[in-house]
């Protein structure tokens, strides 16, 4: 019984600091990827910009159609700070790299293990569907999550006035 308590305490806490993570007081876990080139991206690299995280892959549908305002989002607040980190769920290199061609995802930061949902990075972010966005202010703490479309402008207005 006592090794079940302590299990639920730490779940619970970890459910806890994870609802409480949009407030800014949560680091995201550092993503650590390859972009399609070969070369290794880190997330912690972007600190000092606000970086929305996303999600994604070519065979999502949903992802697909939020990605022309994701684009948006990206060439109306680049200039003041705001980048994506594009994080795919894909297991086919070219399949990713035709999509962020074709919906010409113009950031520099994409990455992948093409792991697909096999990825470590789904457990450690506790998300089961996409496209899911985190929202993460200049020091790199969580402030928004699946923000999206008019929310998404709302917040990045808001942060990067």
């Amino acid at each position: 019984a006592e090794t079940f308590r302590n299990q639920y305490s730490q779940i619970e806490n970890a459910y806890y600091e994870f609802a409480a993570s949009v407030n800014g007081t949560v680091s995201a876990p550092e993503i650590a990827l390859t972009n399609p080139s070969g070369q290794l991206m880190k997330l912690s690299d972007l600190k000092g910009k606000v970086v929305l995280i996303d999600f994604w892959a070519s065979w999502c549908g949903p992802c697909r159609q939020e990605n022309p305002n994701v684009l948006r989002m990206y060439q109306k607040f680049k200039s003041k700070g705001f980048t994506v980190f594009s994080v795919s769920l894909d297991e086919n290199a070219a399949s990713w790299k035709e999509a962020i061609q074709k919906d010409r995802l113009e950031w520099p930061s994409h990455v992948s293990d093409l792991l697909g949902w096999k990825s470590p990075l789904v457990t450690t972010f506790g998300f089961d569907g996409i496209p899911f966005t985190l929202l993460l202010n200049r020091e790199g703490k969580i402030i928004g999550k699946n923000l999206r479309g008019e929310k998404l402008e709302e917040k990045l207005s808001e942060l990067l006035k």
